[in-house]
C-alpha cells in the first residue's frame, strides 16, 4: 500500500486575473445539480482546492471556508497566507489559523477564482473521526451568496441557480420565510409551543449542525420534577466541546407546518457566550429540522422556502445507547474464506470427463476501521452495561464492527425503544459481551 504524505505548498500567487467576485456558475449555465452525501443530517460535498479533491461540510452556520485535517491529503497547494485567529461556539478561546488568498475553488461547476479561506492545524478540531469518513474541512455561507440554492435532502441533491435567469415560482405546498441576515449569516423565526403558550424565536440556520434546535434558554421547557432531560455531550465546535441538556419541546411550528414532540438541545452558556453577541439570537436549528424538508435559500431576495419531505412526520429519535462512537485508525484483521476449485479430467480411454471438485481455504488480510467509544453518558443502557470510554468495540450483534459504517451504528442506536442489541468490546487484553435494551429517557 502507498503510504501517502501531506505536503502543505505556499505559493506566492501574484498574477492578475479578472473574475466575478465570489462563486459563479461557469460556461454561462442556469444551473447546476451536484449531489452529495447526508451522514448524521450533514451534507458532504466534493470541494476542489487548487485542484485537490477534497470532502466538506455545506454549513449554512459559518462565514467563511475553513480547511482541517491536512494529514487526510496528498498535497494542497495554499496561497498568500498570513497567520490569523478563528473564535466558534465552545468553552475555550480563540484557535490558530491560517488565512490564505487567491484560492482556485471549484463545486460542481460553480467556480471561485479569488477565495479566501481559514486554515487549522490544530489535530483536535477534526471531525473525520466522529463522522466515521474523511472530512476535510467547512464550505460556508459564501456558496450561497450568489445562487439561488435548492437542497434536497431525500434525492442528496443540491440545485443551484443563477438568480439572473430564474426565479422562484410560487408554490401553494410551501412555506416561504423572510431571511434576516447578521454578520453575513441567515437567521429564521419560528415558533416553540407548549401546553400553555408560544414563543417566537430568532433561530439562526445551521446546516453543519446535526441536531434538530439548540435553544439558549429553556423557556419552561426544562423541568426537574418530573425531570425530563438528560446531560449529554452536544457537538465538536471551533472552540471546544460542548455540552448540555436534551429534551423534548411539544412543538416547533413552520408556519402551517407543525411538528411535535421535538429533540431539543440546550446547551450550556460557556459554549454560547460567543454567539450572545447578537442579542436578539435564541438558538439555531440544524440538520436534524432541516432534513425534513426540500429547503431552497434565495440569499438575494432574502427568502427561505421549505417544502415537506417523506421524513416529515417521522419520530424524533436520539442515540439511546448513550455510546459516543468514534474512528480511531485502522487495524490489520485476517480472515478465512473457503473456496470451491473445479477441475475437469479425462484420457484417452475415457468416453467421458471426470469432474471433480476441490474445497480448499483462503487467507485474506485487510485493513479495517477501528470504533472506540470516545464517551458514555451516565445512567445510559451502555453505562449500565459495564462499558467504558476508550473500549474498543469488536462486533455489534455477532457481526464485526468493521463492517458497519459508523453513521449506521448511529441509526441502530436510535431506532425502537427496547430493541437488543448485543456488543462486544475490548479493554486492554481482554474482550467482554454484553446485551442493552436501548431505553428512551423521555
Amino acid at each position: 500500500m502507498r503510504k501517502s504524505w501531506f505536503f502543505l505548498v505556499m505559493v506566492c500567487f501574484c498574477a492578475s486575473i479578472s473574475a466575478q467576485s465570489g462563486f459563479f456558475l461557469q460556461n454561462g449555465k442556469k444551473k447546476n445539480r451536484i449531489p452529495f452525501r447526508l451522514v448524521n443530517n450533514l451534507p458532504i460535498v466534493e470541494v476542489e482546492i487548487n485542484g485537490t479533491l477534497l470532502s466538506f461540510i455545506l454549513d449554512t452556520g459559518v462565514k467563511s471556508t475553513i480547511l482541517f485535517s491536512l494529514e487526510a491529503a496528498d498535497s494542497v497547494q495554499l496561497r498568500n497566507t498570513s497567520p490569523a485567529q478563528l473564535q466558534g461556539l465552545g468553552p475555550g478561546g480563540a484557535v490558530e489559523a491560517l488565512k490564505s488568498l487567491n484560492n482556485k475553488v471549484k463545486v460542481g461547476d460553480a467556480m471561485d477564482w479569488d477565495h479566501s479561506l481559514y486554515i487549522i492545524f490544530d489535530s483536535s478540531l477534526n471531525f473525520s473521526p466522529r463522522m466515521g469518513i474523511p472530512i476535510h474541512g467547512i464550505l460556508g455561507n459564501e456558496f450561497f451568496q450568489n445562487f439561488i440554492v435548492k437542497i434536497n435532502y431525500s434525492s442528496q441533491v443540491i440545485t443551484i441557480y443563477d438568480p439572473k435567469k430564474y426565479s422562484l415560482k410560487s408554490c401553494k405546498k410551501c412555506e416561504d420565510l423572510p431571511l434576516n441576515f447578521v454578520g453575513n449569516k441567515p437567521y429564521i423565526s419560528l415558533k416553540v409551543a407548549s401546553e400553555k403558550k408560544q414563543e417566537e424565536v430568532k433561530l439562526l440556520v445551521d446546516s453543519g449542525s446535526s441536531d434538530v434546535i439548540w435553544l439558549f434558554d429553556d423557556y419552561d421547557f426544562i423541568k426537574e420534577t418530573p425531570k425530563n432531560y438528560f446531560k449529554d455531550f452536544l457537538g465538536l465546535g471551533l472552540s471546544g466541546n460542548i455540552f448540555g441538556k436534551r429534551a423534548r419541546i411539544p412543538e416547533l411550528i413552520v408556519g402551517s407546518y407543525i411538528l411535535k414532540e421535538v429533540n431539543t438541545s440546550f446547551p450550556e452558556e460557556d459554549a454560547i457566550l460567543k454567539a450572545r453577541y447578537y442579542q436578539d439570537r435564541d438558538g439555531s436549528v440544524g440538520g436534524g429540522f432541516l432534513s425534513r424538508f426540500t429547503v431552497t435559500f434565495d440569499y438575494g431576495n432574502k427568502l427561505m422556502r421549505f417544502k415537506k419531505n417523506s421524513k416529515f412526520n417521522n419520530p424524533f429519535n436520539y442515540n439511546m445507547s448513550g455510546l459516543t462512537l468514534e474512528h480511531q485508525g485502522m487495524e490489520l484483521v485476517k480472515e478465512e474464506r473457503q473456496a470451491a476449485v473445479n477441475s475437469n479430467k479425462s484420457n484417452e480411454n475415457d468416453s467421458f470427463i471426470r469432474n471433480s471438485v476441490s474445497i480448499t481455504t483462503e487467507v485474506l488480510f485487510s485493513l479495517v476501521p477501528k470504533y472506540v467509544v470516545a464517551d458514555v453518558r451516565e445512567g445510559s443502557p451502555a453505562a449500565l452495561a459495564g462499558i467504558e470510554k476508550d473500549d474498543e468495540i469488536i462486533s455489534i450483534n455477532g457481526k464485526p464492527s468493521y463492517q458497519y459504517e459508523l453513521y449506521q451504528l448511529i441509526e441502530m442506536f436510535s431506532t425502537d425503544e427496547g430493541k437488543r442489541i448485543y456488543i462486544e468490546f475490548k479493554r486492554g487484553l481482554y474482550t467482554n459481551r454484553v446485551k442493552i435494551y436501548l431505553k428512551s429517557v423521555f
